[in-house]
């Protein structure tokens, strides 16, 4: 039962149990962030109006709350994971999380860097120059002219992991993101509301060395490689901060319709090139099979995908598979109309209250008084 409901809940309860006079103008109530809000009476359009939405962070020391929380992964794998029998690599993500569960984005220090060993450094050099020759041709040209500057820099080109801090001060530079550690996967809620505050969860562990082009999870190359370079391009950033900000005190079925766009565009979006389809997600750009799929003209290996026109609100209750190559891909115009369909879309749903992000006090400001519902464990 989320939060939402289970305060209503106890405030029915409540109400019930209350005897109230006839004689007094008195409006039962809950108290929720130190606010006593009303229950009924006033409405939506009354200046007085205050109202509670599911919890979402308002200051960068918020989203701490969030860095260390995880549905899975992480430190914990799964039987079939292909590193689930190899101690030393248990042990290796085990140390990575717990650094990255230390850290404290609030108090505004660097992210610590990771010492990555030879063999991790080697996964990284093998999956990166497969990657890197593949989006020469599939990817979208901002990916490619963005991930030369990365390699003079970020480090990306010298066969060792990047790390977090450089990419992120090269994004801030570029677009205003930053990337914190996260310690597994997070749920759709939490993680999106993180690009409100233009920050990405980026794990910092890497997939086992058995399946260098392979991971059941994001890992370091799925961020680096598929995700950052292209939140340092401003139409690509700007259409993923939109989808985070409409994501803040949404109800859970507009939490999971953002959630699917989401995966349409910034994991597995592709727009036209020259007269070309080349891709701009992440899951496109960090997975070589994914790319030939989705990209190559001829000799695919694999069953034709369907090329949809974007339409978010259409892609928004598009059912997908999380564990093959995707069969359904929406085309954007350009990025420009990735953005800008993205934008009508997030700030079309029905809210009560619109957000903004002050890049300069690090915070989100809302457009009325809105009281945040604990948050959940």
């Amino acid at each position: 039962m989320n939060v939402l409901r289970r305060t209503l809940l106890v405030a029915q309860r409540n109400l019930r149990s209350r005897k109230l006079s006839s004689s007094l103008n008195v409006s039962p109530s809950i108290k929720v962030e130190g606010l006593t809000l009303p229950l009924f009476k006033l409405q939506p359009s009354d200046p007085e109006y205050i109202q509670a939405v599911p919890w979402f962070p308002r200051t960068r020391s918020d989203l701490d709350m969030l860095g260390s929380k995880s549905l899975e992964f992480g430190a914990e794998l799964e039987a079939d994971h292909p590193g689930f029998l190899d101690a030393e690599y248990r042990a290796r993500r085990k140390m990575i999380v717990q650094q990255g569960q230390a850290y404290r984005y609030g108090t505004g220090e660097p992210v610590p860097d990771v010492e990555y060993t030879a063999e991790e450094n080697g996964t990284w050099e093998l999956a990166y120059g497969n990657l890197k020759k593949a989006a020469d041709k599939h990817a979208v040209s901002q990916f490619n002219e963005i991930l030369e500057d990365m390699e003079i820099h970020c480090g990306y080109g010298d066969g060792k992991i990047p790390q977090l801090q450089d990419i992120s001060a090269f994004l801030m530079s570029r677009t205003g993101f930053t990337l914190r550690p996260v310690t597994g996967l997070l749920t759709p809620r939490d993680f999106l509301n993180g690009l409100a505050m233009k920050t990405f969860f980026s794990t910092q562990y890497i997939r086992h060395h058995s399946r260098p082009f392979y991971t059941p999870e994001p890992d370091v190359i799925h961020e680096l490689v598929g995700h950052a370079p292209m939140l340092a391009d401003p139409d690509f950033a700007e259409l993923s901060h939109e989808v985070g900000l409409a994501s803040l005190g949404a109800t859970d079925e507009q939490i999971e319709w953002l959630a699917t766009a989401y995966w349409f565009s910034v994991e597995f979006g592709l727009c036209k090139e020259n007269g070309a389809i080349k891709g701009y997600g992440a899951g496109v750009l960090s997975s070589v099979d994914e790319m030939l799929h989705a990209c190559e003209e001829e000799g695919r290996q694999t069953p034709n995908p369907e090329y949809r026109t974007w339409d978010p609100k259409a892609a928004a209750v598009q059912p997908y598979p999380i564990t093959t190559v995707q069969p359904v891909y929406y085309v954007a115009e350009s990025l420009a109309d990735a953005k800008e369909r993205m934008r009508d879309f997030a700030r079309g749903l029905d809210r009560s209250f619109s957000a903004t992000y002050d890049h300069h006090a690090h915070k989100v400001v809302t457009s009325r008084a809105v009281a945040r519902l604990p948050a959940e464990e």
